[in-house]
Parts: C-alpha cells; structure tokens; sequence
C-alpha cells in the first residue's frame, strides 16, 4: 500500500451489562527476521521487520448466559490470531490467482472457529448456548475481503456517501427478505436475534457471507456490532464520517452519541481512513490545529471565569491611574 492507515477501535460496555461480550482486533501481517548472529553490528537475537503485507480487522459480539458470551467471542478472536499467524500462507500481491485463494482462506477460518467452539463446549457441556457473531476484514491493498457472520455489520464510506456492505443475519431481516412480514410490522426485540452465528448450529452448519472490494485512497471503513447501530442512525453514521475527523476521535464521538442515546448493549466500533501521505500529513496538521483552537478557547473562558483578561496581541497595556 502506497499511502496510510489511520484507524482506531473503540469498546465499552452498554449501561444495562455486567460485563463486556465484545471483542475487536486492529493488525498489520508482516514478514520478519529473528537474527541469530551477524557481523552488521546488528544485535543478536534481535529481530527485524518488513513492510505490511496485510491489514487484519475484526469485532466480535459474544452470547450467552452466565459469562459464556464473553468466552465465545475471545476464543473467536484468539483462534483466528493464531490462524492468520501460523496456518494461512503469505501472499506478497493481490493477484487473480491468490484472490480467490485469500477468499477460500477466509472462508476456512470462520468454519474451523466454528469446530473450535463446538469442540469447547464438548469438553465443557455447561457452555451449551455461547455464540458469536463476526465480522472480518482482510486487506491486501487494494483487494478488501469481508467474511461475515450474524448482526455485526461493516460499512463502506466513500465520495460522501455510506453503503452497509454487510446483510444482518437476524431473524427481522430474513423475514423481511422473504416477504413475509413488513418492517413496520416486526418487533424491535427480534433484531436481536441473530442467526448463522460461530456456535449457533448444533450440527455445525455455518454460511459466511463474503464480500470482496477494492478499496481507494480517501474510503473509511467502519466495523462495529449492533449495540451501536440499534443507537446511531445510518443517517448520524454518515454525518459523523463526512467531519474529515482522524480515526480516534471518529470513534469516540461514535460511542459518544451512542451513550447519549442511552446506549444498554455493549457498543464496539473500529474505523480505518485509508490515506496516502500527502492527505495523512493535511489531516494531522488540521486535527492538530482543531486541538490547538479548542485548548485554546477552553483555557480563555477559564481565564474570563477567573477574572483575568488577556492584553490583545500589538497594544501597550494601559497606564494605571495611582
């Protein structure tokens, strides 16, 4: 990738929770090199890195009863560290051929967490009932790969417009999408029934969605489970991305206006800006001078609720009486 990633990944827990079922994941892929001994007077033992050859970003929103959700979601997303790390080969381009590769590899891990989880709760049969839902993005720029389980969603914003890349899998959009019932006609509460989950199929049946795109310099990027979007409209989603913010502050306000809304389920975000350097360095020179502004007009009106009142800048104070 010639340009940048700016991103970010935010999660807290939702005011009606107990504990925190999400998990999310920001990574570079990169080769290495662990020196063992040289004559470049170079540490032993140390080790060296290459350039990012992929980008890895994933939530996960974990369910069940008695903590059994929270274990779901992190065993999901420990299994597929160690899968990208150690069993997915390197892929040093894009081309056609290690596309559809990268695809099927994709595809493999999200059905091998759910062998995983079905092998956990064999072992511990009091977990019965823990699933997770998953979104995942796997970047080899400019070839985005999305796999997709469950109600977690991922989002494309580009040219000032927002497009939900991935399909809810709850029971309100299957209905919908066979026509048999209306949306105005669905109870809210079955949003929050998710289907085709890790975990969620005694007999292990389990269909990733999967979606590939090329991404450009200038698109954002926005994973994040529903205890966001039931509490930020796309219409607010849209208007937030469209503020030229850096990735940190984007999510911030995102959870922001979430918990303003009262936000009861647990609420991860993850947003990635996609920059090459000259627009990298605008964006931080323009964030900082925001920054600086605000400092600056804070420290002002504690100075007028102080009393004190600045010289302006180029007069001569003024002669005081005796």
């Amino acid at each position: 990738m010639s340009g940048k990633m700016d991103s970010f990944g935010l999660s807290k827990i939702g005011s009606r929770q107990t504990v925190n079922q999400d998990q999310f994941l920001i990574a570079d892929l990169e080769k290495s090199m662990r020196l063992h001994a040289n004559s470049l007077s170079l540490d032993n033992y140390s080790r060296l890195y290459g350039n990012s050859l992929a980008k890895l970003l994933l939530v996960s929103d974990g369910m069940g009863d008695s903590g059994t959700g929270e274990l779901a979601s992190r065993l999901v997303t420990e299994y597929l560290i160690r899968y990208f790390l150690n069993e997915m080969p390197c892929f040093l381009e894009c081309d056609s051929e290690a596309t559809l590769q990268i695809r099927n590899e994709c595809l493999n891990a999200v059905r091998l967490c759910q062998e995983r989880i079905e092998s956990d709760i064999k072992e511990h049969p009091e977990r019965l009932g823990m699933q997770a839902t998953l979104t995942l993005g796997y970047l080899i720029w400019p070839v985005l790969n999305i796999v997709h389980v469950g109600h977690s969603r991922c989002y494309l914003y580009r040219d000032s417009r927002l497009t939900r890349l991935t399909q809810d899998h709850n029971l309100t959009e299957r209905l919908v999408n066979r026509g048999a019932l209306g949306m105005e006609e669905i109870p809210e509460f079955w949003q929050e029934m998710p289907y085709n989950v890790i975990g969620g199929d005694s007999n292990g049946e389990i269909n990733p969605q999967i979606i590939q795109t090329e991404m450009k310099t200038g698109d954002k990027l926005v994973l994040c489970t529903d205890g966001l979007t039931r509490q930020v409209p796309e219409s607010s989603l849209t208007e937030i991305l469209s503020r030229g913010l850096m990735a940190d502050e984007t999510c911030i306000q995102l959870i922001n206006q979430a918990q303003d809304c009262d936000g009861t389920d647990n609420m991860t975000v993850i947003v990635a800006r996609f920059l090459d350097v000259g627009d990298q360095d605008m964006a931080m020179n323009s964030e900082l001078q925001r920054k600086t502004d605000i400092d600056s007009k804070a420290k002002y009106q504690q100075q007028q609720n102080q009393g004190i009142s600045e010289n302006p800048a180029g007069r001569e104070p003024e002669p005081q009486q005796p």
